[in-house]
């Protein structure tokens, strides 16, 4: 079976685990985990970041820094991980659904400008499947508001965006792009430290909020708490291993993208099958390779995932909207709610096989397997 997913440990993971296991620092202190932070921070351009145990602890973190709760509206696309909407739930504040683009997959523009009320306190952008959202609307949105920008670049990893503000064509990283911006490393990620997420801010208050959220909200009088935290702190040994990919991301991002320029060679002309698109200002990093069947062609995701596992080949389907999600229905919450592309794109779309450690073997008997089925 082609895994959907393989991480690639490359480079120096293991020396830098061993240096960790050998002084004693596997916890959640180390000179690694300021190395991480600063690391990756500096990377993204955003001057701190504060590393925790996962990309929903950092999506959790990032809101209560903000101090949203009850009252306030947070709007982001349906067609998300669950992560996303569960962080504005738990916080007590109203998550308000858009649908998304029906080629990058990004929330819709359109619908965000008009969802817009004077409860939205903030917008949750979310890169998809590794290509950037269009920031240039969403700043004006927040600046003519007065709203924070959570930007969650879990899935874009090395991604580009061209603001064309002003005529300034400047290119930025995603997850420098937010008010605040969260990331994962799970094992399926650019970088990956098997578990693991990160908070990245340039004001320094939230940055401060978020680290005392990130260890139970501790103060200078041990075991004193004036507010509550969490416990989602993040171990030397993880830092360790995600250093040593920080230092080989040029190689990281050229293996990637030369994945996705064999797959779109080999299945540019399948019928029926849209693969990723790139707009003109962004940089995309084939994070997944991410196609979408046409209803015409009779076969839905589903039975095509079924199709290729027989074939020997791992893949999985699209997000199931927020607004389909039966937790949030009984919650009481999208009630009635329809979001037409987003449904689509669960019926319809699914991700090949786009680890790192994928060969181009691999990715040659995928091709052909897709088209022994679309044939």
């Amino acid at each position: 079976m082609i895994p959907v997913n393989e991480p690639l440990l490359a480079g120096r993971e293991r020396q830098y685990v061993l240096d960790c296991v050998d002084t004693g620092w596997i916890s959640s202190a180390g000179s690694y985990i300021d190395r991480f932070e600063k690391d990756w921070a500096a990377y993204c351009g955003m001057d701190q970041g504060i590393a925790v145990s996962n990309g929903t602890t950092a999506l959790q973190v990032a809101v209560d820094a903000l101090k949203l709760g009850p009252g306030d509206e947070v709007i982001l696309p349906s067609f998300t991980i669950i992560s996303c909407a569960l962080a504005v739930v738990r916080a007590g504040a109203t998550p308000v659904l858009v649908d998304c683009d029906p080629e990058t997959y990004c929330m819709d523009i359109a619908q965000t400008v008009a969802a817009v009320t004077p409860r939205t306190r903030a917008i949750m952008t979310i890169h998809m499947y590794g290509h950037p959202v269009d920031m240039d609307p969403i700043w004006e949105l927040a600046e003519k508001h007065n709203l924070a920008i959570i930007e969650d670049a879990a899935q874009a990893h090395g991604c580009e965006y061209r603001s064309r503000r002003g005529g300034s064509n400047a290119w930025k990283r995603c997850g420098g792009l937010g008010t605040i911006s969260t990331f994962s490393f799970f094992a399926n990620k650019l970088v990956t430290t098997g578990e693991g997420g990160m908070v990245l801010t340039s004001d320094p208050g939230l940055a401060a909020r978020s680290r005392s959220l990130r260890n139970l909200c501790f103060q200078p009088r041990r075991f004193f708490h004036e507010e509550l935290g969490y416990n989602c702190r993040f171990t030397n040994i993880q830092a360790a291993i995600g250093v040593a990919q920080v230092e080989r991301m040029d190689d990281i991002l050229a293996r990637k993208r030369r994945m996705g320029t064999l797959y779109d060679d080999g299945l540019g002309g399948v019928d029926g099958l849209q693969l990723p698109i790139q707009r003109d200002w962004a940089r995309i990093n084939y994070w997944m390779y991410a196609v979408l069947l046409d209803e015409a062609r009779g076969i839905d995701a589903h039975t095509f995932v079924e199709a290729l596992k027989k074939k020997g080949v791992e893949t999985r389907p699209f997000f199931l909207g927020m607004h389909e999600q039966p937790v949030f229905r009984e919650m009481g919450l999208f009630q009635g709610q329809k979001l037409p592309v987003t449904e689509r794109l669960h019926r319809q779309g699914l991700y090949l096989p786009s680890g790192l450690a994928l060969t181009e073997a691999q990715i040659a008997e995928v091709v052909s397997a897709v088209k022994g089925i679309l044939s």
